[in-house]
C-alpha cells in the first residue's frame, strides 16, 4: 500500500509570470449591441475579469488561504489496466470517535474546492447531529491529481480510484455524496463496491429519464395518471431550457475533447469564459464575487495536467456508458435525494425513484446545480438528516453512528 504526502498548494513564480504576460495580450471578441447572455458569457463580464486577474487579483492569498483551510494529501492509487496515478485529495477527520466516513466527488466544471465549505460543517462535532471524516478525491485530470495516460478511463475507473482511496485511509466501510460527474462515479462506487464497503449514497443531481413500459410499468402508468406537482412542472421547463440551450459544451467535451483543450490550456481568458459561463448559468442566481471566479479558473489553470485533461471524462462516457443504465442495474444499497430548483437536469420524483433504494428525500426552495458551494447548510442539513438518529441511514456504517 503506497503511502500519504501532505500536500501544499505551490504555484511558481514562473507560472504566475506567464499568465501575467498572456492576459497582457489578450485579444477580446466584438459583440452585439443587445446580445446580453443570449449569446454566451457578455463581454463586459470578461473585460472586467481579465482587468481583475491582470491587475488587481493575488493567487498568492487564496493559496495560501486554500492551503490553512483545506489538508491536503498525495498518494499513488494503482488503477487496473492503466498503472499508477498520483492522486490528490482532502482528508479531514471529526473529533468524534464514532464519525462516519464520508466520501465526496466533485464534478466538471468543480474540483476538489467544491468541498472547502462543507467541510468544516461535516467535521462539526455535536450531540444534535452526526459528525463525519470527510475525504473529498480530486478526480484524475483535475486539479492536482495525475491524468489517465491510456484510453479507456472509464466510470469503473474512477470508481476504483475512489474506492481504493477510502480503502487505503483505513475506510473500509463509508458513505458517498456526490453531484454533477460525481452522481455518476458515486453511482458506480454503488454498484461496484455497495454492501460490503459502500454503505450508502446520497446525491443532490439524480439524473433519470421518462419510466419505461417495458422495464418499468408500473411507474410509467403512474406518470401517464398522476399530474406532476408545480415543483416538477418547472424543473421540466429547467431541464427542457438545459437540453435546447446549454449542452453544446458536452457535445464538444463528448466528441473532440482534444481540439478544444487547446484553447484552454493555451488561452486563460478562453478558459474564463467556457467555464464563468457555467457558474453564472447553472446556478440560482448565485452572487458571485469576481475574486471567487478567478480563484476557480486559476485552479483549472494551473491544474497538474492542465485543464484539457478534465474533458476527456466526458468522452469515455459517450462512448461505452450509459447515460441512463435500467433499473435492473441500479444499485441495491440505500440512496438519498437533494432537491434544488435551479438544477440544470430537474425530472419528475417518480423517475429518479427508480435510480435505486431511495430512502431520503429533501426538496428545496433555493440553490442550483452546485449545492456545495451555493447552499452548503441546505446540503449538509439533509446528509445530517439521512444519517443522524432519526434517518434511514443512521448507524448504517457498523460501530460509526456519528454522535459526540
Amino acid at each position: 500500500m503506497s503511502t500519504e504526502s501532505i500536500f501544499k498548494i505551490a504555484i511558481s513564480d514562473e507560472q504566475l509570470d506567464d499568465l501575467r504576460q498572456k492576459l497582457k495580450l489578450t485579444r477580446l471578441p466584438d459583440e452585439l449591441e443587445d446580445a446580453g447572455w443570449q449569446y454566451g458569457a457578455p463581454l463586459a463580464d470578461i473585460r472586467r475579469l481579465v482587468e481583475r486577474w491582470q491587475n488587481g487579483y493575488d493567487w498568492r492569498v487564496h493559496e495560501a488561504q486554500i492551503n490553512a483551510e483545506l489538508p491536503q494529501f498525495t498518494r499513488d492509487i494503482d488503477v487496473v489496466g492503466h498503472g499508477t496515478l498520483n492522486i490528490h485529495y482532502v482528508h479531514q477527520k471529526s473529533q468524534v470517535p464514532d464519525a462516519i466516513p464520508l466520501l465526496f466527488v466533485h464534478g466538471w466544471p468543480g474540483n476538489f474546492l467544491e468541498v472547502q465549505k462543507i467541510l468544516p460543517l461535516l467535521v462539526e462535532s455535536s450531540p444534535d447531529h452526526p459528525s463525519f471524516n470527510v475525504v473529498a478525491v480530486g478526480l484524475p485530470g483535475y486539479g492536482f491529481s495525475e491524468a489517465p495516460r491510456t484510453k479507456g478511463f472509464k466510470l469503473d475507473q474512477y470508481a476504483e480510484v475512489g474506492h481504493k482511496l477510502m480503502v487505503a485511509l483505513g475506510y473500509s466501510e463509508y458513505v458517498t455524496q456526490g453531484g454533477d460527474l460525481g452522481f455518476q462515479i458515486t453511482r458506480r462506487i454503488a454498484r461496484n463496491y455497495g454492501g460490503k464497503h459502500s454503505k450508502a449514497w446520497h446525491t443532490n443531481f439524480p439524473l433519470a429519464q421518462h419510466p419505461s413500459l417495458f422495464s418499468s410499468p408500473l411507474a410509467y402508468l403512474s406518470c401517464l395518471v398522476t399530474p406532476y406537482t408545480s415543483y416538477e412542472r418547472a424543473g421540466l421547463q429547467r431541464t427542457q431550457w438545459f437540453e435546447t440551450t446549454g449542452r453544446g459544451y458536452y457535445a464538444e467535451h463528448a466528441t473532440k475533447p482534444q481540439t478544444l483543450g487547446y484553447s484552454l490550456a493555451d488561452s486563460p481568458v478562453g478558459l474564463l469564459a467556457w467555464i464563468y459561463e457555467k457558474l453564472v448559468a447553472w446556478t440560482d442566481a448565485y452572487p458571485w464575487d469576481d475574486d471567487e471566479v478567478l480563484t476557480w479558473i486559476s485552479s483549472y489553470y494551473f491544474s497538474r495536467a492542465g485543464p484539457a485533461a478534465s474533458l476527456r471524462i466526458y468522452y469515455e462516457l459517450a462512448n461505452g456508458e450509459k447515460r441512463y443504465p435500467p433499473p435492473s442495474e441500479a444499485p441495491t444499497i440505500p440512496l438519498g435525494f437533494s432537491y434544488f430548483p435551479k438544477e440544470v437536469i430537474n425530472v419528475p420524483r417518480r423517475w429518479k425513484r427508480l435510480l435505486g433504494k431511495v430512502m431520503f428525500e429533501s426538496q428545496h426552495d433555493r440553490g442550483g446545480h452546485f449545492a456545495a458551494h451555493e447552499q452548503p447548510k441546505l446540503l449538509v442539513d439533509d446528509v445530517r438528516r439521512m444519517f443522524g438518529r432519526r434517518g434511514p441511514g443512521f448507524g448504517i456504517v457498523p460501530g460509526k453512528t456519528g454522535y459526540a
